[in-house]
């Protein structure tokens, strides 16, 4: 019986290609919080996340069992969106004597599939070909689909960062632009649970300069903010917020949120982004924050037809 072997499984992914492919190669440790129940945890133990020859370690549960594997990055193309991971020490090597896994994604106009390839050496002819691992591989990658891809590209510049999280709407692009611009106080209509009410202080909406007053519930707990309307660009859809008082503040030396709609063919892509200054190396990077962004357009797309209020005086 051969013992080396080569297995490949395919997925067809909504989510942005290259987003993907980022996650895996820069930000593999943030895996765990979109996929709780197959990633605890990844760990740099030498180098730095996204650079070949760098070491990982995963905790991860597969076949009903807690496992660690120790990796390699061996390989990163950027033009094939692809990486390699050796497996150099952990649960599997108990198994197979090499162990290669790649993940690439592959963009043909607004498709994305994502293929898993496995190049393996089996230690004995009695240990199975690793399908339950390519099954574990696939249902991760659903498991970043249906998070939507919030999937949490950063960038991290000492206390300074910028989270983006993007999320497809069947909504109609312009009425979601429209709500956050003129109508963000009906929002506590579509998304009570998250959105409380949001008042004009100042000015009115829609208009550059004025200022707006949330109360909402985040992380458990009733907070409130106070913003400005930064800026609002018709063109790109997008309107920018930034806070100036409130309970993020306390954590946030600044804090802004910036929301746009794409329009790609048919589909309406939702970006929202935080640039954020911490105000000490200790707080967290705000993903829960990105978490309630995202309930709240996933409360607006459930309401589906934005037309009643967006036409309501």
């Amino acid at each position: 019986m051969v013992l080396t072997g080569n297995l490949v499984g395919q997925t067809e992914i909504k989510s942005d290609g290259d987003v993907f492919h980022e996650l895996f190669r820069d930000k593999p440790h943030q895996i765990s919080t979109i996929a709780p129940t197959h990633i605890q945890g990844c760990d740099v133990h030498e180098g730095e996340f996204g650079k070949v020859g760098s070491v990982l370690f995963w905790n991860y549960f597969h076949d009903g069992k807690k496992k660690v594997a120790k990796e390699v990055i061996e390989a990163i193309d950027e033009e094939k969106k692809s990486v390699t991971f050796n497996v150099i020490e952990g649960d599997l090597k108990q198994l197979y004597k090499t162990m290669k896994i790649t993940v690439h994604v592959d963009t043909n106009g607004e498709n994305n599939l994502v293929t898993w390839t496995f190049d393996y050496e089996k230690l004995n002819e009695t240990v199975p070909d690793p399908k339950t691992l390519m099954d574990f591989c696939l249902d991760i990658t659903k498991a970043i689909e249906t998070h939507h891809l919030t999937i949490l590209l950063g960038i991290e510049m000492g206390l300074t960062g910028k989270l983006f999280a993007q999320v497809e709407i069947k909504s109609d692009g312009d009425s979601f632009h429209h709500l956050f611009r003129h109508k963000p106080h009906h929002l506590s209509k579509i998304s009570p649970k998250h959105v409380q009410s949001c008042d004009l202080h100042e000015g009115e909406f829609g208009k550059v300069g004025s200022v707006v007053f949330w109360k909402y519930v985040h992380d458990g707990k009733e907070c409130v903010a106070k913003e400005v309307i930064e800026a609002i660009d018709e063109e790109k859809k997008s309107i920018t917020f930034k806070l100036i008082e409130g309970d993020l503040l306390h954590s946030y030396k600044s804090f802004r949120f910036t929301m746009h709609v794409d329009k790609i063919g048919e589909k309406h892509l939702v970006t929202w982004t935080l640039d954020y200054e911490k105000i000490h190396e200790d707080i967290p990077h705000p993903t829960k924050v990105i978490d309630l962004v995202l309930s709240v357009t996933k409360d607006i797309e459930t309401h589906h037809d934005l037309s009643p209020i967006i036409n309501a005086y």
